[in-house]
This record gives C-alpha cells, sequence and structure tokens, in this order.
C-alpha cells in the first residue's frame, strides 16, 4: 500500500535519487534543502510499505510576481509504480496546500512538448491549460509548455478586477466632491472670500 504524505528533510535523500533514476533535469541536493526550508507545506511523497520512496512532487510559491501562484518544479514517479494514480494524488495534495495555506489564484509548470504522457495527464487528469510554448526551455534545446491550471475561475477572476476598479472609480468621485463644492461655493461669492484663504 502506498500512502501520500508530506515530505520531511529526512526524505530528500530518496527523493533525489528518485528524481535521477526517473528524469533528465537533475538537481544538486541544496536545491532540495531550500523548498523544504521555504515551503515545507507544498512537498509530497508517495511511500510503499517498506519505507521506501517511490514518488515526490517538489513545489514552490512564486514571489517575484504580482499574482500569487505556485509553480511544480519536478514531479516523479518510479517505473515500478506507474499507473497507479500517484502522481495525480501527489498533484492534488500540493495544489490543495497551495490554495489552503498560500491562497493561491493558480499553479503552473513547465512540460516538454515532446512528453506526450506528461501532457495528457495535466490536460486530461489534471485541469491544466497551455499558456505559452518556450523556445529550447531545456538543456538539449527542447521546447517546453508552459502551462497553468486555475484554482479560482477566470471570469470571477476577471468580476473581480472589475469591481475593484469601480470601487476605486467611486472612491475617486467620492474625494472629488468636497473640492467641487468648495470650488462651487467660491464662486457664488463672485471671488470675494478668496481674500479670507490669504488674509495674513
Amino acid at each position: 500500500m502506498v500512502c501520500i504524505r508530506q515530505a520531511t528533510v529526512d526524505d530528500l535523500m530518496q527523493m533525489q535519487r528518485c528524481n535521477l533514476l526517473c528524469l533528465p533535469e537533475n538537481y544538486q541536493m541544496k536545491y532540495y534543502m531550500y523548498h523544504i526550508l521555504s515551503w515545507p507545506q507544498l512537498l509530497y511523497v508517495a511511500e510503499d510499505y517498506d519505507g521506501s520512496i517511490v514518488g515526490y512532487v517538489l513545489a514552490k510559491m512564486e514571489e517575484d510576481s504580482a499574482e500569487c501562484h505556485g509553480h511544480i518544479t519536478s514531479l516523479a514517479v518510479a517505473r515500478t509504480h506507474r499507473k497507479l494514480g500517484l502522481a495525480t494524488r501527489l498533484m492534488s495534495a500540493t495544489h490543495a496546500a497551495m490554495q489552503e495555506v498560500f491562497g493561491a489564484d493558480y499553479v503552473s509548470l513547465h512540460v516538454r512538448v515532446t512528453n506526450r504522457v506528461a501532457f495528457h495527464l495535466y490536460t486530461r487528469t489534471l485541469g491544466y491549460e497551455i499558456h505559452d510554448r518556450d523556445a529550447k526551455y531545456y538543456a538539449n534545446g527542447e521546447d517546453a509548455y508552459e502551462m497553468r491550471r486555475w484554482f479560482k475561475p477566470k471570469a470571477d477572476k476577471a468580476k473581480a478586477a472589475a469591481a475593484a476598479a469601480a470601487d476605486s472609480k467611486d472612491g475617486a468621485k467620492a474625494a472629488a466632491q468636497p473640492a467641487a463644492a468648495v470650488t462651487r461655493w467660491w464662486l457664488s461669492t463672485g471671488g470675494v472670500a478668496l481674500g479670507l484663504f490669504w488674509a495674513g
């Protein structure tokens, strides 16, 4: 029985081993450490009955962005444990944490344009959409799809933006009303009241 649980520092070596066996994109240990120290809520592992780590998801929050959103750095499942839904369960766990802990609007990731299996998982199962295509994103020169999954419907986001713009406009109009009233009053006095402002 494989369980999905939050990763700990003790899991990092096995996570790195899983990465090396499954993916061409590899990372130094300090990169895993950076993720778990910065966003411990977002890292999950798939642990087999014997305690071995057979899958993981490495994720983070993008801090240099106007919109609050997460990013999937790496997802891997051992070949011996594929077709069991582990990737979906790992992604669902980190998606939930991004929303509950950080209030993320959406999550992004990159995938090789030739990786049809992963592309199918992201689009058909997890609801991601292609946002852009990044030329020569990978070390071997291959392009990547930048994909996004919105947690909050785009229509709701557009309505919220429109409401904020309307509130801003109403606020500006309200702020202008006292100034307009003073102007009308001053004009009604024929400008005589001007001396009141400059009387020493």
